[in-house]
């Protein structure tokens, strides 16, 4: 599967308003280019996975022209808009809330400043607390009106960061976590620094499931959290593929057992020392079986140049175009390859059809198993699903989920992001999907 990573694409408003007048553009639009010429050699890439920084003051009228770009970004990737996922980044903050809302300054400075041996439990007890919740995510009102068309906003505390389950083949599932490192961003209307912010052990339990490959997506790198070490051991030792933004640095890492991008920035300030816009395509193959499997990460790091401008291949130090890294994947002991059934589990999760048993005797993947609901409906399916509900009307949306008892009369009062990313969980729950189908359907037709 080819993943397109970005980050840190910094929709300035006023300047993104008018294209004329966005001296930015241009980047973007050589980037599109480049996507497409990659695309055309590469092959249409699986899955988009933005980490963070869409816009830059965190306003709505940024996100309106973030979507409208990350449409054409689909076109030249022949990509679903289904498959993009996106995390907050700083710059996705409103900042100005932060400066005049008293109860955001006070949660966050609750948990800032708790010792650090209580930290966890100050976080949760805010995170859990109704009022405190809802002020936390304040600031990110705006972007959670944009995340929620891709099923990748943030409410709390049961959706403090997401998972979404990719197909990568052969019985294997790539399950990406959405990881959420701006709660604490902008602290009293500061600009961040490093350990100033907390990610906290809720985010990092990355269960190591067989059948299962683990990729972060996350905007801060770990040397930016008050709790580092142990968010990167957990991450290096639980996750095979890391994907960061925030340093508008392209740069890999490797580990036995990991390979970690940063993801250098699709429009940094012009004005910064060693401005370089980037991106990266990154290819994700799985082959063997039992113990010998192995996972090949073919990594294609794009960086941008001047006269003649354009996008070219960041080199190795052997002077190759790509970074092969290849990462042991043992897995259980099969008398025989995995069947297409078993290639085909993530669709049965999302539409409840029984599956046949490939034999008796082999047992189901442990991701089908135990798989969360909300990692399972990373279902194509189930995400396009997910945009044409949210592309009827509000009234619309009210009265499917009321009438199929997805949200209750007292949840009305929730914000919109949370109010039906609840009753779409929901739905995958209680194996109302079909029904969810089938309702938005007829108010299509209308």
């Amino acid at each position: 599967m080819l993943l397109l990573h970005i980050s840190d694409i910094h929709f300035r408003a006023p300047d993104c308003l008018n294209p004329n007048l966005d001296p930015d553009r241009y980047y973007r639009t050589r980037l599109l280019q480049d996507v497409r010429a990659r695309v055309a050699e590469l092959g249409a890439v699986g899955a988009i996975l933005i980490s963070g920084d869409i816009a830059f003051k965190g306003v709505s009228e940024e996100y309106q022209v973030a979507l409208a770009w990350i449409h054409e970004l689909a076109a030249m990737a022949q990509c679903p808009l289904e498959r993009v996922f996106v995390v907050p980044g700083n710059h996705d903050v409103d900042r100005a809330v932060i400066l005049r809302t008293p109860a955001v300054r006070n949660s966050q400075a609750a948990i800032a400043r708790a010792d650090h041996d209580r930290r966890e439990r100050e976080f949760r007890t805010q995170i859990s607390d109704g009022d405190t919740s809802r002020s936390l995510l304040t600031p990110l009102a705006a972007y959670n009106d944009f995340a929620k068309l891709f099923n990748c906003q943030v409410y709390l505390p049961d959706h403090l960061y997401w998972q979404q389950d990719l197909d990568l083949g052969g019985g294997v599932i790539l399950r990406v976590h959405g990881l959420t490192s701006t709660l604490l961003s902008g602290l009293e209307g500061r600009n961040d620094t490093r350990e100033s912010l907390y990610l906290s052990p809720l985010q990092t339990v990355l269960d190591p499931l067989d059948d299962v490959v683990n990729l972060v997506l996350c905007h801060h790198p770990p040397d930016w959290f008050m709790d580092q070490d142990d968010v990167n051991d957990a991450i290096c030792g639980r996750a095979a593929i890391h994907m960061f933004g925030h340093k508008h640095r392209l740069r890999t890492a490797v580990g036995e057992g990991y390979i970690r991008f940063s993801a250098g920035a699709v429009n940094p300030d012009r004005n910064e020392p060693g401005w370089i816009p980037g991106y990266n395509l990154v290819d994700v193959q799985v082959s063997g079986f039992g113990r010998e499997r192995i996972l090949t990460v073919d990594a294609h790091l794009r960086q941008w140049q001047s006269n003649p401008d354009l996008f070219r291949p960041v080199l190795t130090q052997q002077g190759e175009s790509v970074l092969r890294h290849i990462i042991r994947f043992p897995g259980q002991e099969r008398r025989e390859a995995p069947t297409l059934a078993l290639a085909a589990m993530p669709a049965a999760i999302a539409t409840a059809e029984p599956v046949a048993p490939v034999e008796a005797a082999v047992a189901s993947p442990a991701w089908e198993r135990d798989a969360d609901v909300g990692a399972a409906m990373g279902d194509a399916s189930t995400r396009n699903l997910v945009f044409r509900f949210w592309n009827l009307t509000t009234s619309q949306r009210r009265e499917i989920t009321l009438r199929l008892k997805l949200i209750s009369r007292d949840e009305l009062s929730l914000p919109e992001p949370e109010r039906y990313g609840r009753a779409l969980i929901r739905a995958g729950e209680r194996g109302q999907l079909n029904e969810l189908v089938r309702e938005v359907a007829q108010k299509e037709t209308r």
